[in-house]
């Protein structure tokens, strides 16, 4: 589900010592948002992405 076409992968947390991250923490948060047509992301309830557009 991370290499979908259309969609956005955020992770916050820990990096991989590969990619020359240095950040510790206890958690790896992986996040896809569907970002093509339908497609709809929100923060804290309020909505600011739908159909491939930002709302605000």
């Amino acid at each position: 589900d991370e290499k979908i076409g259309g969609t956005v992968h955020l992770a916050l947390g820990a990096s991989l010592p590969e990619s020359g991250g240095k950040n510790v923490s206890a958690i790896h948060w992986d996040m896809v948002c569907d970002m093509r047509q339908g497609g709809e992301t929100s923060a804290d309830g309020e909505l600011f992405y739908r159909d491939g557009k930002f709302l605000i």
